[in-house]
């Protein structure tokens, strides 16, 4: 039965892939044709309605007619929808609502997520995940054992008799059943909303499985990972599951984390990054050892970008796919299946190619330092601290960096907050190392640097082991995709940490 299910699974799941080698071949005429479909099923909402949606055939129109919004526009209209109201922003009701870490505001975001959203975005950009990874490595046996899959809580928001939590959750509540045949833990345990707890039995209960797949967040699988060695006194991952093949990571860079999880395995595994968010599945890696995700185009979600430099503008550029540039950094603005229009995610992105389409992420419209000018992103962060650990033989397990204001007898500064797995011999040669990374990197950075004039050199601060950790855990922030932003333009983080130094 197991390998009978295995065949079966993996030839399902192998069949996806020439729809997705076709939209390669047309991307544009993809995208239009989705935004068309979504206006037309949408024009009698009440969204629709005062938009004109019935009257809208072209995509001038469609970009003349409808506002960008970022999720405090939407406030009062998520409410309304989460009491029950149906037919606002896409037809019929909405049952559930992926709430957010809420690291972009104090709050958290409910998103709506439809069964269109559900089946027709995340659980298909989930089979072309698995489809595009049977594709790249055809002597496969991952169907023949289990996947190990690493959620968040979940619960019910009775107020409303609506559901809410993590996204992971939610999926997982919902979960289409061969999906659910192959992975572990079973519902009960995955749903678990106590981190910690869910923690420990996850390693009881799956160290006798025959794991071959791991899904996750990067950083809260090392955890896991670590704890279960510990817990079997093992060295190696392969020696308690010798099968494991692949790991899927997502939600935070993974770059810093590669030496450490190299080190968790003494034969070679692959990694896939994915990008999915509480709005949508948006891009997943197609090509091993390539950087560059190949973005999903036919997966309830039609794509326009504001390029950075127009961002702020009270009226910003606004471009479709066929208008994008290489190596240019956009804001993401979707319109999707759920009834987001021309909603600005937060993230920014670049497109390292555009036959297909691919792009990596470079950081947040709002997880930034330009307190002084200086504008440095989270890529710049990410490239300039791999460089630096690899100069000075270190390994960086979590960080987040901000501002030290100017005042009358200093200039200003950038203050970061290391967790080292592996602490630099010399701090002061790591600092300038970064420093001169950074420069290399940014120019805005290197002009404010010019004589310490605007920014003094970094300033670096060694945090104990397990600081982030605890911060996440008193700010019930344990698990899912919860993470300390890895740059903010004031000292929100850097204070709350350095309280619990």
């Amino acid at each position: 039965m197991k390998y009978l299910s295995g065949y079966l699974t993996s030839f399902f799941i192998k069949k996806r892939i020439k729809k997705i080698e076709s939209i390669i071949r047309s991307p544009i005429k993809i995208q239009h044709k989705l935004i068309h479909k979504m206006i037309f099923y949408a024009k009698k909402t009440e969204f629709g309605k005062k938009y004109g949606f019935k009257d809208i055939k072209e995509y001038k129109q469609f970009s003349e007619r409808i506002p960008i919004c970022n999720y405090i526009d939407l406030i009062p209209i998520i409410k309304r929808i989460r009491k029950g109201e149906k037919d606002i922003l896409w037809p019929g009701k909405v049952k559930w609502f992926a709430r957010s870490s809420g690291t972009t505001n104090t709050k958290s975001k409910y998103i709506p997520i439809t069964t269109f959203s559900m089946h027709d975005c995340h659980y298909k950009a989930g089979k072309d995940m698995l489809s595009i990874y049977i594709h790249n490595h055809p002597e496969t046996k991952v169907f023949f054992g289990k996947a190990l899959r690493l959620g968040g809580s979940h619960e019910l928001c009775k107020k409303y008799n609506t559901f809410y939590g993590d996204l992971s959750s939610i999926l997982i509540k919902n979960l289409p059943f061969w999906a659910e045949y192959i992975s572990i833990p079973r519902k009960k345990i995955a749903l678990m909303s106590e981190w910690e707890k869910k923690l420990e039995t996850l390693v009881k209960v799956t160290a006798s499985k025959d794991v071959r797949i791991l899904l996750g967040v990067c950083s809260w699988l090392l955890i896991f990972l670590n704890r279960l060695l510990s817990k079997f006194n093992k060295q190696k991952i392969n020696e308690i599951w010798p099968n494991l093949e692949v790991i899927f990571h997502g939600g935070v860079n993974f770059n810093p984390y590669i030496k450490q999880y190299n080190d968790l395995f003494n034969t070679p595994i692959n990694y896939y990054d994915v990008y999915s968010s509480s709005e949508g599945f948006f891009a997943v890696q197609d090509q091993k050892n390539v950087d560059g995700l190949l973005l999903l185009l036919d997966h309830g979600i039609f794509y326009e970008f504001i390029p950075m430099e127009e961002f702020h503008n009270p009226y910003p550029k606004i471009f479709p796919i066929d208008k994008v540039e290489l190596n240019k950094n956009y804001a993401l603005v979707i319109s999707t299946n759920a009834g987001l229009w021309r909603y600005i995610v937060g993230d920014t992105i670049k497109f390292t190619s555009i036959s297909p389409y691919r792009i990596s992420i470079s950081g947040r419209t709002n997880h930034y330092i330009n307190s002084f000018g200086e504008e440095l992103i989270i890529e710049n962060a990410e490239i300039a601290l791999k460089k630096t650990c690899l100069k000075t033989n270190s390994i960086i397990h979590e960080y987040t960096a901000g501002p030290i204001y100017m005042n009358k007898k200093n200039s200003g500064a950038h203050e970061w907050i290391i967790e080292f797995k592996k602490t630099p011999k010399d701090l002061s040669y790591f600092r300038d190392i970064l420093d001169n990374e950074l420069k290399s990197l940014n120019s805005d950075y290197e002009i404010k640097r010019y004589k310490n004039m605007v920014l003094r050199p970094p300033i670096i601060y060694i945090a104990r082991t397990g600081l982030f950790y605890d911060w996440l855990k008193i700010h019930k922030k344990l698990g899912g995709q919860n993470k300390v932003p890895r740059l903010s333009n004031d000292r929100k983080y850097l204070d709350s940490l350095l309280k619990l130094k």
